[in-house]
């Protein structure tokens, strides 16, 4: 076992209305926006329990440097946010104070075909008055650098049997405000030279859990609330590229790409 699993911190925060309204407005969300006291939708809780830090503990890529915190230095520069289940166990409310406890769970490196991985799972546990409203596993993978990885494998290939879609497309501004909502600075999403220099994209990339957000409001709609879901990134989707959201059978959902690759598969109840 890993020496960080089992490592833990909390934050507070006041559940801010406005931040909300922000986002709801940032998504293209129909009707008025959450207010005080309200039940937020799912996964709104990404934009709250920032984690700001002064510029010299900040790494390359813009996110928190590793080894100074809960995460610990692997040698695998590269991080993304590659899936995650969440656990709605009761109302996340704007305008109350919440505090989230987030727990190092599994701490992993293993060896694929693109080279070295490190595998990082966080426990993030939010309540409101000591009531349990989100339980979320956000797991994280940190990678070497372009230049050191094998050849990409190809990405596989979208489901065609989708019952309903919504197409999305997302521009430099939505992933600008999006970045900002959440406090998350990693360069991905904003540096486009940065982005295909060092990462090697093809553009700037869409956030995963942007992506996400999306999904779990469509099944949201769908299942006239949401218990359960769970997500995993495939694909990165390119800023300027028009996603394809789909629900199928059985609770699956997923992100499909321009060309028919899927992006994120994901399932809900």
């Amino acid at each position: 076992m890993h020496e960080a699993v089992g490592r833990t911190q909390s934050r507070t925060d006041a559940i801010d209305p406005a931040r909300a309204a922000a986002l709801h407005v940032t998504l293209g969300q129909d009707g008025p926006a959450p207010g005080a006291g309200d039940a937020l939708p799912p996964f709104y809780h990404q934009i709250y329990f920032w984690e700001a830090l002064p510029a010299d503990r900040l790494g390359r890529d813009g996110h928190p440097a590793t080894g100074q915190g809960l995460i610990p230095d692997l040698g695998l520069p590269q991080r993304m946010w590659a899936g995650g289940r969440l656990a709605f166990d009761g109302p996340f409310r704007a305008g109350i104070e919440a505090t989230k406890t987030t727990t190092v769970e599994d701490v992993q490196i293993k060896t694929g075909r693109s080279g070295r991985l490190g595998f990082v799972t966080l426990r993030h546990e939010i309540a409101q008055g000591g009531v349990p409203c989100v339980t979320e596993w956000q797991d994280i993978v940190y990678r070497e650098p372009p230049e050191t990885r094998q050849a990409r494998t190809d990405p596989p290939r979208a489901p065609q049997d989708a019952e309903d879609s919504q197409d999305a497309a997302f521009d430099v501004t939505l992933l600008f405000r999006y970045s900002a909502l959440t406090f998350n600075g990693h360069r991905i999403h904003y540096d486009a030279d940065y982005c295909r220099d060092v990462e090697g994209y093809a553009g700037l990339v869409v956030h995963g859990p942007l992506l996400a957000q999306r999904l779990m409001l469509m099944a949201d709609r769908r299942l006239g609330g949401v218990r359960r879901f769970r997500f995993r990134a495939t694909s990165p989707l390119i800023a300027g590229e028009t996603g394809r959201f789909c629900a199928g059978a059985d609770g699956r959902y997923w992100v499909s790409g321009a060309d028919g690759r899927q992006c994120m598969e994901a399932w809900a109840e």
